[in-house]
């Protein structure tokens, strides 16, 4: 068969390759879908633990023979995703209410990982069997797997707003999710009002929802901004850790400063970083108060220790806590999800309204399956009462049929040709005869007990609470108000049952000041290895061993020890240190690597300059790069407190050779690799911004590059042939190229 070739713009098949992948990772991967709240692994993986009958009654199974049926079955990207999905469902200082009932080490609040899928186990818990799983067969659409070998649920039928209880986190192609979690009462609580008044206010909803409940607890500082979030999406929540005070029983006890709770985005390494924060507070004198440190926290909850001096400032100590550290931080939010098969940021009403909506058509599904079952249990019943009316009529018609079929077709159709009545009377009756085919199918298959009279009344009865069910049924089918009161119900059985008391404090908290002590200015020296070891010198200590100090070390900085360190590098960036960062020592310490308090990495660029901010204050800068791009620079661009910014703009395959401070040279000369010269004045550089590439300032052969850059502050001379030759002004090559190159 020949190959079909197709002619198409490469931009063109390029784009639209990208957006197929772009949407496929959006719906199909990284963001929830806003009936159910949950993404396809989430999904696949609770989906196949239903499947493997893991319920919350049953023995834990392996973790690896869970994630290897999702993977063969249903979500075939790997296991290692599949396995955390599962690791993260069971961790329940992560989700509102957790899913899995993990079996094993499936990790900590503090950062430890999860055991390998081999060693742990895990099943469901009641609440994913009861609120998510239940009535799967009767009220979601079923679709077939990826190689079309099975069918799987387009959406689980989750009978609460997951979306908000367990929120959600995910990066995508261009866009990104991040909704908190909320409590499950509250919740519940928001959509029976909802459904009773949909047109009610923000105001109105956040009096029974106040706000974002995290399972780790802490302090929701910035109440006034919900209303905001709730309406637009969109937002930034303040959160704090929960600070107690303990004072000492006895004198000689300290009082101590406890922290119970912990903002929900310390989880993981956070808290580990928290504690080397509040170390480096107490080394630098910041925490004063402080004395001993302790992570005592467990099992049953976060407690990290802080033991206090005497008469210790308390309000001061949360402030510096509030200010320096993590514990209190921002969680952005972005209440993005798949809303009709496309990505959208919902506010509060959308997600209640989505909700809604998918309840209505699952609340529908299921009731017109059980009205089906219901009509087809009273068929079957009403066949059954009136033929014990007739048994009689009904046992000559067995006795007199040759097989199944001929009765059969008696039952249902009063066809008595090929039935033998041993006593004559039953013929006519027989002929009227017109069961339903089910009515005869349960008629032929019923037992001789049914006759007697205790289980005719049985049946009777069973007949009117059929009747009474469908009626029920159909109540709820077409009258919205009664499918309404069947959710409400539903869902005050879910809170009854599952609800757990709130664990955030959500308030308007004061803003945490703090003022730092003003710093005693000195005089100091900073000092550099070749090998990025750097440290502070006393001034007096380098007066008395400066030529020592000056042999021994590549950069010596005297500057004073409030200002800053500035780093240009050939990749043109700038970074900044400042010096009360860089520890003090003494002139035969060791020192400490220079990539280790800055972002410089030593291993992946070069240092082509290094100064004190001070110096640079009101100066010029010349920027040149090796391919002969120069420009002038004021100081005062690079005035940030970023700690790294990019000092310039290079194009590709070209890298920053040198920045000097200008003062008063007069002229600049230009040395390539291959030994071409140019001298020129320095006005013609011009002064640009430092995001620029600068000019030309030599025309470079193939394969060349600038190598060395000379400021020139007089006029030079040439000496030939014993003649003085005095030059004005020398070009050893004019870069319009009118002129012609000398080579020294």
């Amino acid at each position: 068969m020949a190959e079909k070739i197709l002619t198409t713009e490469y931009s063109e098949e390029m784009q639209r390759s990208y957006l197929n992948y772009s949407m496929s990772v959006i719906t199909a991967r990284a963001i929830p879908d806003a009936r159910d709240g949950l993404k396809p692994v989430q999904r696949r993986v609770l989906y196949d633990m239903s499947e493997l009958r893991l319920g919350h009654d049953k023995p834990h199974r392996k973790s690896a023979r869970i994630v290897g049926d999702t993977m063969g079955k249903y979500h075939p990207h790997g296991d290692s995703s599949i396995y955390e999905t599962l690791v993260v469902m069971s961790q329940e200082f992560k989700k509102g209410m957790a899913l899995v009932d993990g079996h094993g080490n499936f990790g900590s609040i503090e950062g430890d990982g999860a055991a390998a899928m081999r060693y742990t186990e895990a099943r469901l818990k009641k609440f994913a069997e009861e609120v998510y799983l239940k009535d799967l067969d009767k009220t979601v659409n079923f679709v077939s797997n990826y190689d079309e070998s099975e069918k799987e649920p387009e959406v689980l039928p989750v009978r609460v707003p997951n979306l908000l209880i367990n929120g959600a986190e995910g990066i995508a192609v261009g866009m990104s999710t991040s909704i908190p979690t909320h409590n499950l009462g509250e919740v519940v609580d928001l959509v029976k009002a909802y459904i009773d008044k949909p047109d009610m206010s923000l105001e109105e909803m956040m009096e029974l929802m106040p706000g974002p409940d995290f399972p780790t607890g802490g302090i929701i500082a910035n109440q006034k901004d919900l209303p905001a979030i709730y309406e637009t999406g969109v937002g930034k929540i303040k959160l704090r850790g929960k600070i107690e005070v303990e004072l000492g029983r006895r004198k000689a006890d300290r009082d101590k400063l406890v922290i119970s709770e912990i903002p929900y985005t310390m989880i993981g390494a956070g808290i580990n970083k928290f504690l080397v924060d509040i170390a480096e507070l107490v080394e630098n004198k910041t925490l004063s108060d402080v004395v001993d440190i302790s992570n005592q926290s467990n099992k049953e909850g976060i407690r990290i220790v802080l033991e206090l001096k005497k008469d210790a400032d308390i309000e001061k100590i949360r402030n510096i806590l509030y200010k320096k550290t993590k514990l209190e931080d921002t969680f952005g939010v972005n209440m993005l999800a798949i809303a009709h098969g496309r990505p959208e940021t919902l506010n509060l009403r959308g997600i209640l309204e989505n909700y809604l909506e998918f309840q209505y058509e699952n609340t529908t599904h299921k009731y017109q399956a059980l009205l089906e079952k219901e009509l087809e249990k009273k068929e079957i019943r009403e066949g059954l009462i009136r033929a014990c009316d007739v048994i009689d009529l009904i046992i000559a018609i067995l006795r007199g049929s040759k097989n199944l079929k001929d009765a059969k077709a008696c039952l249902m159709n009063g066809d008595i040709s090929k039935i033998q009545f041993k006593h004559p009377g039953f013929e006519e009756d027989a002929k009227q005869l017109n069961f339903t085919e089910k009515q005869a199918n349960a008629i032929l298959e019923m037992r001789l007990y049914k006759l007697i009279g205790l289980e005719i009344l049985a049946l009777q009865k069973e007949y009117k609470e059929c009747l009474k069910r469908i009626a029920e049924y159909e109540k709820v089918l077409k009258s919205r108000d009664g499918m309404n009161k069947v959710i409400k119900e539903d869902l005050d059985h879910i809170k009854e049952e599952f609800a757990e008391p709130r664990k955030t404090l959500i308030e308007n908290g004061k803003e945490a000041v703090y003022e730092e002590s003003a710093v005693a200015v000195a005089e100091v020296v900073f000092v550099m290895d070749r090998f990025g070891y750097c440290k502070l010198l006393d001034r007096s200590a380098y007066d008395r061993n400066r030529e020592t100090v000056d042999t021994e070390y590549k950069y010596v900085i005297p500057c004073l020890n409030t200002d800053k360190l500035c780093i240009f590098t050939d990749t043109g960036n700038l970074h900044q240190v400042k010096m009360m960062d860089i520890p003090s020592g003494k002139l035969r310490d060791k020192g400490t690597p220079i990539d280790n308090l800055s972002k410089y990495d030593g291993s992946k660029e070069e240092i082509v300059f290094l100064t004190n901010f001070g110096r640079l204050t009101g100066q010029l800068l010349l920027f040149a790069t090796k391919m002969a791009m120069v420009k002038q620079v004021p100081a005062e661009e690079f005035v940030t407190n970023n700690r790294t910014v990019a000092a310039t703009k290079l194009q590709e395959g070209d890298s920053l050779l040198t920045v000097r401070i200008v003062g008063t040279e007069t002229d600049l000369a230009l040395q390539s690799a291959s030994g071409m010269f140019l001298r020129f004045s320095m006005e013609e550089i011009p002064e640009l911004k430092k995001n620029s590439r600068g000019v030309r300032g030599m025309k470079l052969g193939a394969g060349d590059e600038l190598e060395k850059i000379y400021f020139v502050t007089q006029q030079p001379q040439i000496v030939y042939k014993e003649k003085e030759v005095h030059l004005n002004r020398l070009k050893l090559a004019k870069r319009d190229g009118k002129g012609s190159k000398v080579r020294l």
